[in-house]
């Protein structure tokens, strides 16, 4: 929690949390080894345990979350109490494993990423060898971590092409080689983590950005397995497929990396934490037959302060800044102040995204050093019809799916506007996504949909068909789960009422249709997936049987 502190710190200056903090960062601080090692379970009489388990003991899984939270403070504080410890704690990581020392990875993913955000943050290079180091450790012969593919210790890392094991130990090592790449240009490890990506993002990923389809392992499964009700689809494998997006986005600039961010986010990631804050997801499935509700807390408590440092960290994840370019990602309310090589200034946006997909951008102030730097806005690859105006004037070549490039000679007062129409969406899987055959969800804007049982008395949404002519349409409901936009359109339940008593028969259609001897036109309620289970426990589906029309 000291890191969702921090991040909160860099948000807006608070006298009290930064006192408390700063505590926090004294008893930490006090905790530690005179060696450097830090770690509470392993003081006292269980001190010789120190490091002797690695693939389970999540020694250096705490210690990198410890060193980005220590980063974490320190961009926001200016303050190296944090930092120090952090340091010291490193020292004696590289001291203690490396080519002239001990041989040795985690078996939960952290400390590279972490080691590498040091690196940044101190400019000593010891950290990113060590973060190369540990990279390098996995699939050895010996193993070091148990050689399996639920630890990614299956293959050295450069030769891993397919994203397998458990999900968040998965992500967390394709971020820490993407970091590793960015800051050392090794190519193997990028051609890998491109794999990785594609392997994930093209064939194991769900519709809502959720990762990991196996509850056995909190693993990922084959390609196009799939499975709704049965999904795992943890909270922070969605954060983790989010940060790894924003790294390949860094990276490339390409903007299929900020779809998937947006994706994980308004669906995957926020399902994650219930309308008041007070309850959690730790699975994410895509249906329920009314059992899978939130918790107040969970033995394995990483979603809860993941969610908390994810929100917090927010801001930064909206803009970026390159040499002679200024980068909207991703569309909120609010104002940016940015300085870099050539401009620096401010950009207020007014915006009731992802509600409504019209965004204005206002430059509140500017100071230009010559040159006419581009202002790049990304189109999401959902929107069709997306239009882009400079203080009024239409421009040419904005499609899905691109970032639209604006350069110009800026002047304070210039508006760009931008307009992304939200019809709502009939989404369809690959064919080879068996659960899904025949079914359909519905999306609008960025925001995936699901229908619950609540909306719906006296049906089983499992009988629900909806005709592919239907026309859904979005209905603002300001007072419904905190004030969303619901879709609404015509369906059809379909109760397959000669199948009463019987589980098999032979010569009949095996598809709702022909035989369906109950049927009532249906007023269909769908509410953002994000936004299911807050209210009275029941069904909930997001994939919806479609009968083919026209």
């Amino acid at each position: 929690m000291a890191g969702s502190r921090s991040y909160a710190l860099a948000v807006e200056h608070d006298t009290s949390l930064e006192e408390v903090v700063d505590d926090l960062i004294q008893e930490i601080a006090s905790a530690q080894s005179p060696n450097g090692y830090l770690n509470t379970y392993f003081t006292f009489e269980r001190e010789a345990e120190r490091w002797t388990d690695l693939t389970n003991k999540h020694e250096m899984y705490c210690a990198g979350h410890f060193i980005q939270a220590a980063v974490a403070h320190y961009r926001a504080t200016g303050k190296r109490a944090a930092l120090e410890v952090a340091i010291r704690l490193a020292d004696h990581l590289c001291a203690t494993f490396g080519p002239r020392a001990r041989l040795g990875t985690d078996g939960h993913q952290e400390i590279e990423l972490a080691l590498v955000e040091l690196y940044r943050a101190t400019g000593d290079r010891r950290y990113l060898d060590q973060a190369v180091f540990f990279l390098d450790m996995r699939g050895r012969t010996p193993p070091v971590v148990g050689g399996l593919p639920y630890h990614q210790d299956h293959l050295p890392v450069r030769h891993q092409r397919e994203v397998v094991g458990h999900a968040v130990r998965a992500t967390y090592l394709a971020i820490g080689m993407a970091d590793a790449f960015a800051e050392t240009g090794d190519s193997g490890l990028w051609e890998a983590v491109q794999a990785q990506w594609q392997s994930a993002f093209e064939r194991k990923a769900y519709v809502t950005g959720g990762l990991g389809a196996h509850w056995q392992g909190e693993a990922f499964g084959a390609d196009y397995e799939l499975p709704n009700e049965r999904a795992y689809a943890e909270t922070c494998a969605a954060i983790g497929g989010f940060m790894w997006n924003w790294r390949m986005l860094l990276i490339t600039g390409e903007p299929r990396f900020a779809d998937w961010m947006e994706t994980a986010l308004y669906n995957g990631i926020l399902c994650g934490l219930s309308l008041d804050g007070r309850t959690y997801f730790y699975q994410n499935p895509l249906a329920d037959n009314e059992a899978h509700r939130r918790q107040t807390w969970y033995g394995t408590a990483c979603c809860p302060p993941n969610i908390a440092r994810l929100l917090l960290a927010l801001p930064g994840y909206l803009y970026s800044m390159s040499p002679d370019a200024l980068w909207v990602h991703h569309y909120a309310p609010g104002e940016l102040r940015f300085s870099g090589e050539h401009s620096s200034g401010v950009l207020n946006v007014k915006t009731d995204y992802p509600w409504d997909g019209r965004i204005s951008l206002t430059l509140a102030s500017y100071l230009g050093a010559g040159g006419e730097p581009t202002l790049y806005v990304r189109i999401p690859g959902w929107c069709t019809d997306p239009r882009v105006s400079v203080n009024g004037a239409a421009l040419v070549g904005a499609e899905p799916g691109t970032y639209v490039a604006i350069r110009r000679e800026w002047k304070v007062g210039d508006v760009v506007e931008i307009d992304l129409p939200m019809a709502v969406r009939h989404v369809r899987s690959h064919p080879r996504v068996a659960p899904n055959h025949g079914r359909v969800a519905l999306a609008r804007g960025p925001l995936v949909y699901c229908v619950e049982g609540v909306d719906h008395p006296g049906v089983d949404l499992r009988d629900v068909c909806v005709p592919t002519a239907t026309d859904f349409q979005a209905e603002r409901q300001p007072d419904l789960l905190g004030g969303v936009h619901i879709v609404r359109g015509l369906a059809y339940a379909r109760t397959p009422v000669e199948w009463e008593g019987q589980l098999y028969a032979g010569g009949r259609p095996n598809r709702y249709g022909d035989e369906v001897l109950l049927e009532r036109a249906l007023a269909l309620a769908a509410v953002p997936y994000y936004a299911w289970a807050n209210r009275e426990a029941g069904q909930m589906q997001v994939w919806i049987r479609e009968e083919q029309t026209g």
